[in-house]
């Protein structure tokens, strides 16, 4: 919590942390001065979704020879039950990755879809690497994922960092 009792937010706390392992200077996200995002052409109810999260598969089919992750697809039926994370940097204090659906929530979505909340989910969910250089981000892997949901025609996106 913040002094005035809100939420430190995500960019905030991150910039914190970091400092306090003592890197410096502040890590710049990578960002659109136009951001692309637009309104639903239809209701959500008309609606296809596609979920995005940033996390990677098991078998790391998602990398290069060089290791370098790349935008990659996976099918919503049936979900993956697992993921290898072990040798990626996150806090592994704080959180795990043994609930799948609470990063990559194909069931619920499913769920919420049955229920009438939007028409239904497009037949891959994808994922997009969260690397440390802006121009593969902005260049590469954001005009990929555009393509593979231009691709399945989703209408909107449910986005699912980790």
């Amino acid at each position: 919590m913040t002094g005035t009792g809100e939420p430190t937010g995500y960019m905030e706390r991150t910039r914190l942390y970091y400092r306090a392992l003592g890197y410096s200077p502040d890590y710049v996200w990578a960002h659109f001065d136009d951001v692309p995002f637009a309104r639903l052409a239809q209701p959500l109810a008309q609606s296809r979704i596609a979920i995005v999260t940033t996390s990677s598969p098991g078998d790391r089919s998602n990398a290069d020879a060089r290791g370098v992750r790349r935008v990659w697809s996976g099918a919503v039926s049936p979900p993956p039950q697992s993921w290898v994370t072990d040798d990626l940097a996150w806090d592994k204090d704080s959180t795990h990755m043994r609930d799948r659906e609470s990063f990559l929530p194909i069931e619920t979505a499913q769920g919420l879809a049955a229920e009438g909340m939007f028409a239904g989910l497009t037949p891959h969910f994808h994922g997009i690497p969260t690397e440390y250089s802006h121009r593969k981000t902005t260049k590469e892997d954001a005009p990929a994922l555009l393509s593979l949901l231009r691709d399945e025609r989703a209408d909107g996106v449910l986005l699912f960092p980790i």
